[in-house]
C-alpha cells in the first residue's frame, strides 16, 4: 500500500528564515548568533524532544573562536538514529554586510518547520535535527578554515561510539532558492543519494532534483562521509545568473520561495520515512 505524500509547511519554513535574517549578519561568535541561538532554543524547547547545546572553542585563522552546535533529539525505538543537519552561521568578510537569507537562513528556517514536522509524526527511528555553527570559513575556504561545527560533532560521536548508530545524514544547505536546482553531489553517498532523488522524482520534482549537474561538493556533510556515515547534501549551488548572488549582499529574502522549501522539507520527510522502512 502506498502512503499518502508526506506535508511540510514551506510558508512556516519561510517565515522562521525571515526572522532568523531579522537578526542581521550571524557569523560565527557574533552577538546577533546568539541571539539567534536563543530564540532557536525557546523555539525547540516547546517540542517533545531533547535540546542539547554542544559548546566548544574552534582554533581559527583569527584566534579562538566560541561555537555551539544545536541538537534537537526527537526519539525512536529501533536504536537507529537519522541525522538531519544544516549551518546557522553566517560568512563574513570586511565591508560586506550579509545577511544569509539563502545561505545561511534558508536551512536554519527549514530545520526548525521539520523539527515540527517531525515532532508531530509516529518513528520508529530517532530523529535528530543539528544546527551547526561555524560552517563558513573566516578567512578562505582551505586547510580547516571552514566546517567547524561538523568537524566537532563528528569526532565527538565518534569518540562516544555515537556514528555507529546514525543509518543516514541529510545535510541542506542553500535551499529556498526561488529558482530551486539542486546539485547531484558526488561527494555524498551514492545510494543515499539516489534514494532521495528516487523520491523527489515520485513527487514530481524531477525538475529540481535534476542530475545535470554533477559535481563533488565540500560541505557539512563531508566530516561525516569520512567517519563511515552515509551522507547526503541538499545544496542549490546556482543562486543567481551566474550564482551571482552567494556570498554578496544580494543575499535577501526577495530571492526565496515557499515552494522551494516546501519541495525540500517534503522530500526530506519522504526519505526520512523510506530510511525508516529499510
Amino acid at each position: 500500500m502506498t502512503l499518502p505524500a508526506l506535508a511540510f509547511d514551506g510558508a512556516a519554513a519561510l517565515e522562521s528564515t525571515r526572522r532568523a535574517v531579522s537578526f542581521g549578519p550571524r557569523p560565527a561568535g557574533s552577538p546577533a548568533l546568539v541571539k539567534t541561538r536563543a530564540w532557536l532554543a525557546t523555539e525547540i524547547r516547546r517540542l517533545p524532544c531533547q535540546l542539547v547545546e554542544d559548546a566548544f572553542t574552534a582554533r581559527t585563522p583569527l584566534g579562538p573562536r566560541a561555537m555551539v552546535n544545536l541538537i534537537a533529539k526527537f526519539p525512536g525505538s529501533s536504536g537507529r538514529v537519522i541525522v538531519v543537519s544544516g549551518h546557522y552561521d553566517t560568512y563574513s568578510r570586511p565591508g560586506l554586510r550579509f545577511v544569509g537569507a539563502n545561505d545561511g537562513g534558508s536551512s536554519t528556517g527549514l530545520l526548525l518547520e521539520l523539527a515540527r514536522s517531525v515532532a508531530a509524526q509516529k518513528r520508529r527511528d530517532s530523529v535528530w535535527v543539528v544546527w551547526f555553527d561555524g560552517e563558513e570559513s573566516l578567512q578562505e575556504w582551505s586547510g580547516d578554515d571552514h566546517t567547524y561545527g561538523s568537524r566537532h560533532l563528528a569526532e565527538v560521536w565518534r569518540k562516544e561510539g555515537v556514528l555507529r548508530s546514525i543509518s543516514a545524514l541529510i545535510n541542506v544547505d542553500m535551499i529556498g532558492d526561488a529558482n530551486l536546482s539542486l546539485l547531484y553531489d558526488l561527494n555524498s553517498t551514492a545510494w543515499l543519494r539516489d534514494l532521495a532523488w528516487s523520491t523527489a522524482a515520485r513527487l514530481g520534482y524531477s525538475a529540481q532534483f535534476s542530475r545535470n549537474q554533477a559535481t563533488a561538493i565540500e560541505d557539512d556533510h563531508v566530516p561525516f562521509v569520512q567517519a563511515g556515515v552515509p551522507s547526503l547534501d541538499l545544496i542549490d549551488y546556482d543562486y543567481g545568473p551566474g550564482n551571482a548572488y552567494w556570498h554578496t549582499g544580494r543575499d535577501t529574502m526577495n530571492k526565496l520561495s515557499a515552494r522551494s522549501f516546501e519541495i525540500i522539507g517534503q522530500v526530506v520527510l519522504e526519505t526520512i520515512r523510506a530510511l525508516g522502512g529499510r
